[in-house]
């Protein structure tokens, strides 16, 4: 059962069947990777694997001792393939082709020499592989192993190609499907509002594929590329020139752009030209500050650090996305237990320790010029991340559940057979001869917890059911760095809660500009197109008045609900205050004031002439007809506290119609005291017949048909369209108008008509008997009131019609007490003034002399 480590090498498990001591376990492991010492954990630069220009990778040792501890934890394991032992054996592809299928034919040969389909091992019985890590190296394996259906676990190859069942039935994956991890992308720029970024990816079909699907997606939600550049090449001595105009080329576009994000894909491998050229730029200060990374889980750009002691510094902020990994229980306590002189038939641990503590280790030719001694109690905790890591890494972790996934469908497997052999359809000799593509069913329905509590398995396409991990990356001053976990994207997780971050957890670039990375449209504003530019950047526009948008990068502004109204800022919508008339307000209050100043001023005239009934000067005014005016003048001035306060359906009802009424039957008085006065003076003359005409019956015939077509006005107005109480939500912005819809406009003015009409024809008449004697001449004070009630209602009009809400109804309530003043005191206050203050005017003897020196005059 082979595994395939990084893009290097690979290795192969083995297992054997029946009751085997945990020595002959070691014994058997160590003579298997002893013959690949020289060659495990090594980076070629050279074109072909038998050039000496390989060195040392000590941070994927740790994918050994994953692969190690998880054999171990299974091979204790008494109810997980219970008297079966694994083993395994290492094989590398050095960057080549030809030596990947080397490897591949190895495994299908007997372990002493490469015979494709020749295995005479008893024991050692190939069952499935774990390999590559890189898609290139996977593929080729595939390539041979899909012939003999040998099962492959990939660790490391997002390659989509490996998802065609067609093509390749045989591989499965310990990764998920590359489609989350752009969904993640896509919405990681949508949280932070992220609207102008940067794409860098791999010079290959990976790095095109990826370009094709996520661009599409960031343009559907509005997300700009300001551009798109592929990864330059490593340089051999031969592309020295192409490297620099690559170079050139992306130093350009990134130092230009106002794009702060930028998002790489690819794998290490094809990326290492990107990571010198960072590494380069910044120690020669041309590195653009403030960008931030955001790395796809492909790249594992801690890789080759020690190696070629490339700086992390560009790296300080950003953030990766990771195959999902949880912390293993045991696994920190298991790499703290290593010694390079106790672990038995661990073949790389000297190497390793030899190279990362700089140390001489005894007994072997692994030495130092200083002659240092590795005492065995260095701790691998002190290491930089960029040597070792103590944390288990999506590598390591892929691997980890790669192993137990082939144990699980083993078991399963052997279960099977097991059941057939007690009803009496196997034997022993069936175990032996399972063969490697029995195993695909098993595994394709394996599903298991692992010990750190992950639900496994395998979908349609056989890729794993993990998710993607969110990592910030903090370098510090020495290069050492921390991965801090900030965020999930897992399409297994309820609506809505698939894209998890925690902002406040992220440690930025100092120098980073999140906010200035997007042009975005604040609240209160709309999006509106930008000439030249992409759909996905725009100008903002205030929204017009009226409207408002309550989000970001609105497209359009919206209209508030009629009881509401935009705030100062068009951001949100707030009700409308109730605006009418109130007595708690001063305007409703000082017009309150008058009409019961007025309302008591004309009682205590009416009490007046009451108490002076039988004086000479109430008696020839006609006393019944002031008594009507006075009364009506009392009740239009209480009728205007009517207008006042919220409008109801009552109120509504009874405003204009008592107006109306009241306002004829005053000035209906009015008109009968200026009739009254004229035919009481042409009576007077001997033989005139006018005589029959004088009396209370005129008077009272005069005012009740006026107030009665006045009445029949009103009625029809009633009885056609009532006023009623209305909202008025548009005229005022921020206030809702209350008040009362007069129904029927036409029969509102017909009452105001009505009215001049009277007013007229007792202005008229009494200004015709304005030369009648002064006893009896009321005549020049009606004229005169005439004229003020007049020049009231006709200035009311304009104003009425100009005005809105409680002002409306302030201008309608001021004209009523300002008309039912002028009567009041142009007819009764020279009256009263003679009642009170010259009570010797108002006799019988001053009446007759001044009526027969009128009529002298006359």
């Amino acid at each position: 059962w082979g595994i395939v480590f990084f893009v290097f090498w690979f290795l192969s498990l083995s297992f054997t069947i029946g009751k085997c001591s945990k020595a002959f376990l070691c014994n058997h492991v160590g003579y298997t990777i002893w013959a690949m010492v020289l060659k495990v954990f090594t980076w070629c630069t050279a074109d072909t694997p038998f050039k000496s220009h390989c060195r040392l990778l000590p941070k994927n040792y740790q994918h050994v001792l994953a692969l190690v501890f998880a054999i171990n934890k299974i091979n204790q394991d008494p109810e997980l393939l219970p008297n079966i032992t694994l083993g395994f054996r290492i094989y590398e592809s050095f960057f080549s082709a030809r030596k990947t299928y080397e490897s591949s034919f190895t495994l299908l040969s007997t372990r002493n020499g490469m015979i494709p389909n020749y295995n005479c091992d008893t024991q050692d019985k190939l069952s499935a592989v774990i390999g590559g890590l890189g898609s290139e190296t996977s593929i080729q394996m595939a390539t041979i192993l899909g012939i003999y259906k040998i099962p492959q676990i990939s660790y490391g190859s997002f390659h989509t190609m490996l998802s065609d069942k067609f093509q390749f039935p045989s591989v499965y994956r310990m990764l998920p499907n590359e489609v989350p991890q752009s969904l993640g992308l896509v919405r990681l720029m949508q949280h932070f509002r992220w609207t102008w970024v940067g794409l860098i990816a791999s010079d290959d079909d990976s790095g095109e594929k990826f370009v094709q699907t996520l661009k599409p997606m960031l343009t559907r939600n509005s997300i700009c590329v300001a551009f798109t550049k592929q990864a330059p090449h490593v340089p051999s001595p031969s592309m020295v020139l192409v490297f620099r105009e690559q170079t050139s080329k992306l130093h350009s576009s990134i130092s230009q752009t106002k794009a702060e994000v930028i998002v790489v894909y690819g794998d290490t491998d094809s990326l290492l030209g990107l990571k010198l050229f960072l590494h380069v730029n910044y120690q020669t200060a041309l590195t653009p500050i403030g960008k931030v990374w955001i790395m796809t889980a492909q790249w594992d750009f801690t890789s080759y650090i020690a190696l070629n002691r490339w700086t992390l510094k560009p790296f300080h902020g950003s953030l990766s996305f990771a195959v999902h990994t949880k912390e293993v229980p045991g696994f920190r306590d298991f790499l703290q237990s290593l010694n390079p002189y106790q672990s038995q038939g661990d073949i790389f641990i000297q190497r390793f320790w030899h190279t990362v503590f700089n140390c001489s280790v005894l007994y072997s030719s692994l030495t130092i010029k200083d002659g240092r001694n590795c005492s065995g109690k260095e701790e691998l905790a002190s290491l930089p991340g960029s040597d070792f890591e103590m944390k288990m890494s999506s590598q390591s972790y892929s691997i980890y559940n790669g192993v137990y996934a082939v144990a699980h469908a083993l078991h399963a497997l052997y279960s099977s057979k097991s059941k057939k052999e007690a009803m009496g359809k196997g034997h022993l000799l069936e175990l032996q001869n399972i063969q490697p593509w029995e195993l695909h069913p098993f595994l394709k329905n394996v599903r298991f917890n692992n010990s750190a509590g992950d639900k496994l398995y395998f979908d349609e396409n056989g890729e794993s059911s993990a998710g993607y991990d969110i990592l910030n990356w903090i370098v510090f001053p020495n290069d050492s760095f921390v991965r801090v976990e900030v965020g999930h994207m897992d399409l297994r997780a309820p609506v809505g809660q698939e894209f998890t971050i925690n902002e406040r957890a992220i440690v930025w670039n100092s120098r980073f500009n999140q906010v200035g990375n997007h042009c975005s449209c604040h609240p209160g504003y709309f999006r509106t197109v930008r000439e030249g530019e992409p759909l996905c950047c725009y100008n903002c526009a205030p929204c017009p008045e009226g409207t408002i948008s309550n989000q970001t990068d609105a497209d359009r502004c919206d209209q508030c609900p009629e009881d509401q109204y935009p705030n100062r800022d068009q951001d949100k919508c707030i009700p409308k205050i109730m605006h009418f008339l109130s007595y708690e307000e001063p305007l409703g209050f000082v017009l309150a004031s008058f009409a019961l100043l007025f309302s008591l001023l004309t009682v205590l005239v009416l009490g007046m002439f009451i108490k002076h009934r039988d004086t000479p000067i109430v008696r020839a005014n006609n006393r019944e007809l002031s008594y009507v005016l006075l009364l009506s003048l009392l009740l239009c001035f209480l009728c205007s506290l009517v207008f006042i306060g919220q409008p109801g359906r009552l109120t509504c009802l009874l405003r204009q119609m008592a107006f109306g009424v009241i306002f004829s039957v005053s000035v209906s008085s009015v008109l009968a005291k200026t009739i009254t006065v004229v035919l009481a003076f042409k009576a007077t003359k001997p033989g005139a017949s006018m005589r029959k005409w004088v009396g209370r019956k005129l008077a009272g015939t005069i005012i009740v048909s006026c107030s009665l077509i006045q009445v029949g006005i009103c009625a029809i107005w009633l009885g056609t369209a009532p006023p009623f109480p209305d909202l008025d939500m548009k005229s005022e912005a921020g206030h809702i108008l209350v008040q009362c819809n007069e129904g029927s406009n036409i029969a509102f003015y017909c009452i105001l008509g009505y009215m001049g009409f009277l007013a007229i024809v007792s202005f008229t008449v009494a200004f015709l008997a304005r030369k009648l004697p002064d006893t009896f001449n009321e005549a020049k004070f009606i004229t005169f009131s005439m004229l003020v009630f007049c020049s009231v209602w006709v200035s009311f009009i304009p104003t009425y019609l100009s005005t809105r809400g409680k002002y409306m109804v302030a201008v309608e309530i001021f004209s009523i007490l300002a008309s039912s003043a002028g009567l009041l005191c142009c007819i009764f206050i020279p009256k009263c003034y003679i009642i009170v203050l010259r009570p010797d005017l108002n006799t019988r003897e001053q009446l007759v002399r001044k009526s027969k020196s009128g009529t002298q005059e006359l």
